[in-house]
C-alpha cells in the first residue's frame, strides 16, 4: 500500500523538476525560452495610457512616460505566484536607480494595493490594465513579463516569466548599463 502511494508521488516530483528546469533555464537547442522572440524588439513601445492604481501613491502609466531614459516595464499581478518570486529583484534594481514601471494586469485594486504594501513598491508609475488590452498590444503571453526600454522609447529586450538573479546579472543590468551610455 505504501509503495502504491510513493510511486506516483516520485513520478510527479521528477516530472515537475524536469519541467521546472526546462521552463526557467533552457529550451530547445540550449536557448533560454524566457527570451521569446518579439516583433516589437527595436520598435517603439505601443501607444497606451493607463489609469493609476488608486491608493498606490504613484501616477498611472502611458507610452509618453517611457522616453528620455532607460527603463523596465514589468507586467505583474497580485495573484501571480512567479511575480512574488521576482519582486525582491525588481526592488533591488529600483534601489540601484533603475526606473521601473508597472502594468498591473487584470487584478483587483484592493489586492494589488495590499500586495504592494506587503512586498514594497519598486514602481515609479503603475498603470492598471483591467481588460488586458494593453498587455495584448505589448504581446504579453502571461505574467510576469518584463521589457527593457531605451531612452528613445523603443523595446530592446523582452523577458518572459519571472526574473531570476542570473537574468539580472547576465542580461538586464548589462543591457541597462549599455543603453544608458
Amino acid at each position: 500500500m505504501r509503495t502504491a502511494f510513493l510511486v506516483p508521488l516520485a513520478a510527479f516530483a521528477a516530472l515537475a523538476a524536469v519541467l521546472g528546469v526546462y521552463l526557467y533555464q533552457v529550451g530547445p537547442g540550449g536557448k533560454s525560452i524566457s527570451a521569446l522572440p518579439s516583433a516589437l524588439i527595436d520598435q517603439p513601445a505601443p501607444d497606451f495610457a493607463l489609469p493609476a492604481l488608486d491608493g498606490a501613491g504613484v501616477p498611472g502609466l502611458a507610452a509618453s512616460d517611457l522616453g528620455g531614459h532607460v527603463a523596465l516595464v514589468n507586467v505583474f499581478a497580485s495573484w501571480c505566484v512567479p511575480c512574488k518570486v521576482e519582486h525582491p529583484l525588481l526592488t533591488a534594481l529600483a534601489k540601484d536607480g533603475v526606473a521601473i514601471y508597472g502594468i498591473n494586469y487584470k487584478d483587483k485594486a484592493e489586492d494589488a494595493r495590499a500586495w504592494l504594501a506587503r512586498l514594497g513598491n519598486p514602481y515609479r508609475r503603475i498603470g492598471v490594465d483591467a481588460t488586458g488590452r494593453t498587455a495584448i498590444d505589448w504581446g504579453v503571453y502571461g505574467v510576469p513579463e518584463t521589457f527593457v526600454i531605451d531612452a528613445k522609447g523603443r523595446i530592446r529586450y523582452r523577458h518572459v516569466g519571472p526574473i531570476m538573479p542570473f537574468d539580472v546579472d547576465e542580461k538586464i543590468r548589462p543591457l541597462v548599463r549599455e543603453l544608458a551610455r
